[in-house]
């Protein structure tokens, strides 16, 4: 699996629909963030059996450059880990159009979450690593 200076990086090409568009004719700012929602999936299925831990969105950064439209078929959803905290992580985030221009960029927080107590959890040891490195694929 690749990884940047920072950790863990995935690439996903994700294919634009008919419903992903606003009456401006291009993608709504909504949609915007079900590709990023892919793109951390992605991210932690790339890790495994250790990439599937719960977690809570806590906070969402998106600067929108360009206009995605229907008519350039795709975009490819870039995240990368760029810190690994206590009992969270920061993933940064692109979403390029198919000539590779970065149409947005921006910066995701997921906290591990420990469902029985109803609160944010301590990333294990075998988690810091593998989302540091990119190892950890079972």
């Amino acid at each position: 699996m690749p990884t940047t200076e920072h950790g863990a990086e995935t690439i996903v090409r994700i294919a634009l629909r008919w419903r992903d568009m606003d009456m401006l004719g291009h993608v709504n700012q909504a949609v915007y963030h079900e590709l990023l929602e892919e793109g951390r999936g992605a991210l932690l299925s790339s890790l495994g059996a250790v990439g599937r831990f719960p977690f809570v969105l806590a906070r969402v950064e998106l600067d929108y450059r360009r206009e995605v439209r229907h008519a350039h078929g795709h975009v490819d959803v870039r995240t990368f880990v760029e810190r690994v905290g206590t009992t969270s992580i920061t993933v940064g985030q692109e979403i390029t159009l198919p000539d590779g221009t970065v149409a947005a960029a921006g910066r995701s927080v997921l906290v591990a979450w420990d469902a029985r107590a109803r609160s944010a959890r301590a990333l294990s040891d075998a988690e810091r690593e593998a989302l540091a490195t990119g190892s950890g694929a079972s």
